[in-house]
């Protein structure tokens, strides 16, 4: 995560959840509020109604890899919390990362530009 920070304390977490907007998909809920600062702080919560700990461990992971491969397109300064939910515990790294970019568009916190401009590289790739 080169523009992000990581969210690690309870109490921030709570202001998050207190203040900030949600929204969810099949998979995962999406908080989010703004830091004022120009770089974004990523939380990531598993419970354990998710699975064992290797399971929970894994969705973590992904969930922050998805986001790392994606954190471009989001925009900057804001406090985001990702909640993993049950369902979440059988899919793949793509379903995952799917569901992410779901919830950044409905937040409105995916710059689309970015999209247009890379999928304008593999038109051009293409050729």
């Amino acid at each position: 995560m080169n523009f992000s920070q990581s969210l690690k304390k309870n109490k921030d977490f709570q202001i998050v959840y207190k203040e900030g907007k949600s929204l969810a998909n099949k998979y995962l809920i999406m908080y989010k509020k703004k830091n004022g600062s120009d770089r974004n702080r990523l939380g990531i919560s598993v419970s354990k109604k998710v699975g064992n700990s290797v399971v929970r461990h894994r969705i973590t992971r992904l969930l922050r890899e998805s986001y790392r491969m994606q954190e471009d397109r989001f925009v900057s300064g804001l406090d985001i919390v990702i909640i993993a939910r049950p369902s979440a515990k059988d899919i793949s790294f793509r379903e995952i990362e799917s569901a992410l970019i779901h919830l950044g568009k409905l937040h409105y916190i995916i710059d689309n530009q970015v999209e247009k401009q890379s999928n304008e590289k593999n038109i051009d790739r293409d050729d």
